[in-house]
């Protein structure tokens, strides 16, 4: 690679204006909040008292240097590849001969999300672990997804992003053969480059299935497998409107997200909120902080419209499963019992045949790094130990 070559990794830090800040907080200020709905909070969507506590604190409490300083302990850069200024983290690992690991987040995420799980991961021995254990991680932020946005860019599908994933990862950084690691649209992601790219992968983790209910075969299923459409099918009739919208009419409500943060906090807050494994208070599951860097991030980079684009293209018939796809790489798979969805072992096999470790784990939801970083950290350890 020549030094001329826009793909060329260079060093990049977080810093927001502070004028940009105070824009912000002059928002929160004079933002309207609609009247509480009659009966029980969250049945109607964000309770609207723990939004205006929410509001105050990012307003008054939430300190976004200290965050902002957070990221930037950890070794960024942007690369420019295909017209997308792709940002991600890259951190050595600290042990014989680290493994490389791509990260890849989902919505409404970032990779504020990892800052708890890469150094369980890239140096072992400072949590008591063996160092032989270590990974060199990347972690992208997705194209269209805060840093890896500018306005105009192309917007890719989850295939072109496993695509440009594994350029990054090969042709910029390197690396001949990598493990791949997601949930949510990560977990799409890693599933299509273990689909498009298995002689690049070493293996494919996830904490979050990419098989829909409509993946249940008509013939021939299983009373599990029944039972999982049925529940799948229940909940996007009562949950899943959100993504109807971001996959139908995405540009209508990103008008709105894009001009008030107590919108784009009500719209995010809500999902941690409902995906998370607590006792009511969401902040058990969470931390407030991280969680308001994230929605921060989304505020900061305008790059909410963006993000939608995945459900855009699930919606038009675009997933990494397509047409018989199976991932034939060697598998892992952490159930949370939180998240929004838990296939059956049987229906997930007709699509990854190689599953070498299944865990059912006792506590987490669909935010398995920010929620559980050390059981996901262990998990994702052990199904590499005999990767390597």
């Amino acid at each position: 690679m020549t030094t001329d070559d826009p793909r060329l990794p260079e060093p990049f830090e977080l810093h927001v204006p502070e004028p940009e800040l105070e824009d912000l907080a002059l928002r929160l200020s004079r933002a309207r909040l609609p009247d509480p709905a009659p009966g029980e909070p969250w049945a109607h969507g964000t309770d609207v008292g723990w939004l205006a506590e929410l509001l105050g604190y990012w307003r008054e409490g939430f300190d976004w240097r200290a965050q902002e300083a957070a990221l930037n302990a950890f070794p960024q850069f942007r690369s420019e590849l295909h017209g997308i200024p792709l940002h991600f983290l890259h951190v050595p690992g600290k042990g014989p001969e680290p493994m490389p690991l791509l990260l890849s987040h989902g919505w409404p995420g970032s990779v504020f999300e990892f800052l708890d799980l890469i150094p369980r991961l890239t140096d072992p021995a400072r949590f008591g672990g063996d160092p032989a254990d270590a990974f060199t991680v990347v972690a992208p932020s997705l194209p269209g997804y805060g840093l890896s946005f500018r306005p105009g860019q192309d917007r890719l599908a989850v295939p072109e992003i496993a695509d440009l994933f594994a350029e990054l990862m090969t042709q910029v950084l390197g690396y001949e053969r990598f493990a791949a690691q997601g949930g949510d649209w990560g977990a799409h992601i890693s599933t299509s480059l273990g689909v498009r790219h298995p002689e690049k992968l070493a293996g494919v983790h996830v904490n979050f299935m990419a098989i829909s209910p409509g993946a249940v075969p008509v013939e021939g299923a299983t009373a599990e497998e029944l039972d999982y459409r049925e529940a799948s099918t229940q909940w996007r009739s009562l949950e899943g409107a959100y993504g109807q919208i971001q996959g139908t009419k995405p540009q209508t409500l990103a008008a709105a997200l894009m001009d008030s943060p107590a919108g784009l906090a009500a719209w995010i807050g809500e999902k941690f909120h409902a995906w998370t494994d607590h006792g009511g208070d969401v902040f058990e599951a969470v931390d407030r902080d991280r969680m308001l860097a994230n929605i921060s991030l989304y505020w900061f980079t305008g790059a909410i419209a963006s993000s939608f684009r995945p459900y855009y293209d699930q919606v038009h018939g675009i997933g990494p499963l397509d047409g018989g796809a199976t991932v034939d790489v060697p598998t892992g798979y952490a159930a949370f019992p939180a998240e929004i969805r838990l296939p059956p072992r049987s229906l997930v096999e007709r699509f990854y045949p190689d599953i070498r470790r299944w865990s059912e784990m006792p506590r987490g939801g669909h935010f398995a790094a920010l929620e559980q970083p050390e059981a996901l950290a262990r998990e994702i350890t052990e199904f590499c130990r005999g990767l390597r």
